[in-house]
C-alpha cells in the first residue's frame, strides 16, 4: 500500500512553530510521507530566515516559492497572494500530493486553500474556527470555507468550525502543536543559551542575566496599518523609561510593517534605548526558552495568546490585534497608551495568581494530525451542512 503525500506549506515564521511536531510526526509516520514547500516570508533574510532553521531541523524542503512584493501595504498584500496562488499551483501540480496542509490565518495562506481547492486536491486547513482581528478573521473562515478536512485546536473552534456548516466527522480537536514544543520547554526550562552570543541582533548588550528581562513581540494591524508606526512608538516609548532588560523580536511582513520597522529604526538611532536589544527570529524551541524565563511578554503576538497560556508566562496584550481570542488568566489587555502600557507590564511582573491553561491542547498535537491524516477519508467535494 502506498504511503499518503502530505504537502504541507509553510509561508512564514510563526507558522513553522504552528505546525512543527506535526511535520516530524508525518515525516516518521508509517503511512504518510511528507512533502514540503516553504514560502513567502520564511525565505527572506529581513524576517529571521526561518528556512534556516526548518532545514538545519533535519526537513528537507520540497520547494521554495518567493512571492513576497515589496511595499508592506494592503495593495502588496493582495499582490502577495496572487502570486502565491500562480506559483503554489504549478508546485502542486508538479508534487501529486494527495491532501494539502493550510495552516491557520496569516494573509497569504488562503493562496495555499485557492490553488489546492480548484485542483481537487483535498485540502486539511490547521486552526480554524477561532476568533481574531484584522484580516486575520477573514482569511481563517475564508480557508475553513475551502477546506475539507479541519484539525482545530481547540473545542470552541470546533464548535465553531461547525457551525459554518462543515461535517463534524471532519472537524477534529487535535490541540496546536506549537503547545507540543511548550510542553518540551516546561518540562526542561533552563535558558541554556546566551541570547546575545547565539543570535547576535543590534541595540545595547543589556545586563539580562542579572536584571531579568522582559520580550516585546509587536506587529502591525492589517485593519490598522496607517497607524502602525504611531503604535510601535508608544510600546517603544513605555519600555525605554521602565528601564527593564529588553529582547524585542522583529514584525510579521503584513501591512503596516514597513511602519512597524521605521518606527523602530527611527527611535533606536535617536533614542539610543540602553535597555532594549533587537532580534528578528530564533529557533521556535530557544524562543520559547527565552518567554518562559522572562518576566514578560509585550505586544500583540499569538503566542501570548497560546504558547505563553500553557507556560504560565504573564502577557500585557496591546490593541485589537487579538481581539475575542480565547485565551488563559495569563492575559490582561491594554490599548495603545503609554502610561496604560507601563502600568500594565509593572502589574504583571507582580502577578503570582497565574495558572497553565490547556485550551489549546496538552502537548500531543503534531501526533494527534498525523494519525488522523492516515486514516481519515481524503475529499475534495462538500456541501454545507444546513
Amino acid at each position: 500500500m502506498s504511503k499518503r503525500k502530505i504537502c504541507a506549506v509553510v509561508t512564514a515564521r510563526p507558522s513553522y512553530s504552528r505546525i512543527k511536531t506535526a511535520l516530524l510526526a508525518i515525516k516518521n509516520h508509517p503511512a504518510l510521507e511528507l512533502q514540503l514547500v516553504v514560502a513567502g516570508s520564511a525565505l527572506l533574510g529581513r524576517y529571521g530566515n526561518a528556512v534556516d532553521f526548518i532545514e538545519k531541523d533535519g526537513f528537507v524542503v520540497d520547494e521554495k516559492v518567493f512571492m513576497v512584493l515589496e511595499g508592506e501595504n494592503k495593495t502588496a498584500m493582495a499582490k502577495t497572494t496572487g502570486l502565491g496562488v500562480m506559483e503554489l499551483a504549478n508546485v502542486f501540480y508538479k508534487l501529486k500530493p494527495d491532501a494539502v496542509i493550510t495552516i491557520a490565518d496569516r494573509f497569504e495562506t488562503i493562496a495555499t486553500s485557492i490553488a489546492a481547492a480548484y485542483q481537487n486536491i483535498p485540502l486539511i486547513h490547521i486552526q480554524g474556527g477561532e476568533v481574531t482581528g484584522n484580516i486575520d478573521e477573514k482569511v481563517r473562515h475564508a480557508n475553513t470555507k475551502l477546506a475539507d478536512i479541519h484539525l482545530v485546536a481547540s473545542e470552541e473552534a470546533k464548535e465553531r468550525v461547525i457551525k459554518l456548516g462543515e461535517e463534524p466527522d471532519f472537524v477534529i480537536n487535535t490541540g496546536c502543536p506549537s503547545i507540543d514544543l511548550a510542553k518540551e520547554i516546561k518540562e526542561n526550562p533552563k535558558l541554556t543559551f546566551n541570547p546575545l552570543e547565539k543570535y547576535g541582533g543590534v541595540g545595547a548588550n543589556v545586563d539580562w542575566q542579572n536584571k531579568g528581562y522582559i520580550v516585546v513581540m509587536q506587529h502591525p494591524v492589517t485593519t490598522e496599518y496607517e497607524a502602525a508606526k504611531e503604535d510601535v512608538l508608544k510600546t517603544l516609548e513605555a519600555v525605554t523609561e521602565l528601564d527593564i532588560p529588553t529582547f524585542w523580536f522583529w514584525p510579521n511582513v503584513d501591512a503596516g510593517a514597513d511602519g512597524t520597522s521605521n518606527g523602530i529604526r527611527t527611535f533606536r538611532e535617536i533614542n539610543k534605548p540602553q535597555n532594549i536589544h533587537f532580534f528578528k527570529n530564533m529557533e521556535p524551541q530557544d524562543f520559547l526558552k527565552l518567554l518562559v524565563n522572562s518576566k514578560c511578554l509585550i505586544g500583540n503576538s499569538s503566542v501570548g495568546i497560546r504558547e505563553c497560556s500553557y507556560l504560565g508566562v504573564p502577557v500585557v496584550n496591546i490593541g485589537t490585534r487579538q481581539n475575542r481570542r480565547q485565551r488563559g488568566n495569563n492575559v490582561v489587555d491594554v490599548s495603545y497608551d503609554k502610561e496604560g502600557i507601563k502600568e500594565a507590564i509593572l502589574n504583571q511582573i507582580e502577578n503570582t495568581k497565574i495558572s497553565s491553561s490547556t485550551i489549546y491542547g496538552e502537548g500531543a498535537s503534531g501526533q494527534k494530525m498525523a494519525d488522523v491524516l492516515s486514516k481519515i477519508p481524503l475529499k475534495f467535494h462538500k456541501t454545507i451542512t444546513y
